[in-house]
């Protein structure tokens, strides 16, 4: 009879036992690394999948449509492509583009001559080379809303600083000078902040590159009685070209889609000669309220973007397996 009962007891017991959830950490212990990861990762993952696949998806819906924000009890009438017909054909948005591409080509081409430099200056280790890379990077840290506003004084024409530096160099009056509201000149203002901004991070980029490159090689070198220009392009731009090009690619997405600086500086003026591609995007969509034809005009940057940064990644690529 006792062991009986006891028998009973030790199926409960173990019945019991059974029901018991078991705790969290004692369940994600028994999973992988790859499953833990996977884990930790996945609400990240939705979270990006949600804020930027689907927008991605509506604007391609609202493409194919007469849908216009301000009016958003119409009847929303399919288009087929007459949207993208219509701005490919538009003049005014190929004018935009080729504002866009002069403003990509300058930014990229001062920025990778200066950074390179700097970087490569800030390599040699001389004597306070730590307190002047932090000063250099200072205009990388500020908002684009403070230094839109903080070259916009500098390049008034009564006194502005900008324009008394150029005064005293040249000989000319300051208020001769009109950088924001000179054809001419506006789009060149432009490229000369967009340039200070963001030289120091191409010089970030760079630097990484240049301290990746082993002293032995420099040694063995020197040992084979190469002179400093031999060793400058032999070892050095070989070796940290991957870097460069990573740093071109990372400023011409970027600078493809530059928005807050052109309009805190001039607005796309004056007239049209510093509209960019986003603020021609932002015309057609927030003041013409033309939402499916805005939508098609972002669908076509966005496939000229990504298609133009695939073949250049296959580029660097190539010239990481050399």
């Amino acid at each position: 009879m006792t062991e009986t009962n006891t028998t009973i007891l030790d199926k409960a017991t173990e019945r019991m036992v059974r029901a018991t959830p078991v705790p969290l950490v004692h369940r994600v212990r028994g999973l992988s690394d790859r499953a833990i990861a996977w884990l930790f990762i996945a609400p990240t993952i939705l979270l990006l999948l949600a804020i930027n696949i689907f927008p991605l998806i509506w604007a391609v819906r609202l493409s194919f449509t007469n849908y216009r924000a301000n009016r958003p009890n119409a009847v929303v009438e399919g288009v087929g492509l007459t949207n993208y017909q219509r701005v490919l054909n538009d003049p005014d948005i190929w004018i935009a583009m080729q504002t866009t591409a002069h403003f990509v080509f300058w930014t990229i081409l001062l920025q990778t001559l200066i950074g390179f430099s700097l970087a490569y200056l800030i390599d040699r280790k001389f004597k306070g080379h730590a307190f002047w890379t932090t000063v250099i990077l200072i205009p990388m840290m500020l908002s684009p809303a403070v230094v839109g506003n903080f070259w916009r004084f500098l390049y008034q024409p009564q006194i502005g600083l900008f324009n008394y530096v150029v005064s005293y160099a040249t000989g000319v009056p300051p208020s001769s000078f009109e950088m924001l509201g000179s054809v001419s000149l506006a789009p060149w203002s432009i490229i000369v902040v967009d340039t200070w901004m963001w030289t120091p991070y191409v010089m970030l980029i760079c630097l990484a590159g240049l301290r990746s490159i082993p002293d032995y090689i420099y040694e063995a070198a020197e040992v084979d009685r190469a002179s400093g220009w031999r060793q400058f392009w032999s070892i050095t731009i070989p070796m940290a070209l991957p870097f460069v090009m990573l740093a071109v690619l990372f400023r011409g997405i970027e600078n493809f889609k530059m928005f807050d600086m052109v309009m805190l500086l001039t607005g796309g003026g004056p007239g049209s000669t510093t509209e960019v591609a986003s603020i021609t995007l932002k015309r057609e969509a927030f003041e013409s309220w033309r939402t499916g034809r805005a939508s098609s005009f972002a669908i076509i940057l966005f496939v000229a973007v990504f298609g133009l940064a695939n073949i250049y990644v296959k580029a660097l690529n190539r010239v990481k397996q050399r």
